[in-house]
């Protein structure tokens, strides 16, 4: 179903090259909400789920120079925030060429 909404909106996975990873809350509401995002545009992400795991958030913290809210995302090993940071890279325009960056 997912593969036929990206077609109607001409959202290609295939043109998606960027490894992306989102550390999350499972009833966080941004993190839904990070993710509604990337599936729409067709993005295959790693996603840790750190509900109630001190280590993996003390690790998610440090990748992201002390950001301790939740989502944060990485796009390629890069920081780019929580999920308004996102949105905002999408409403600018800059967010789908972060995604057809090929993963280092």
């Amino acid at each position: 179903m997912l593969k036929f909404i990206n077609t109607l909106f001409n959202r290609q996975s295939e043109q998606i090259k960027a490894n992306v990873e989102i550390y999350t809350w499972q009833t966080c509401p941004y993190c839904i909400r990070a993710k509604m995002l990337l599936r729409w545009k067709g993005v295959k992400f790693t996603e840790y789920k750190i509900d109630g795991d001190g280590a993996a958030r003390t690790k998610m913290s440090e990748r992201a120079r002390g950001g301790r809210t939740l989502p944060q995302i990485f796009i390629n090993n890069q920081h780019i925030g929580g999920c308004d940071d996102m949105y905002k890279l999408d409403a600018q325009g800059k967010l789908d060429s972060l995604l057809s960056l090929p993963s280092n």
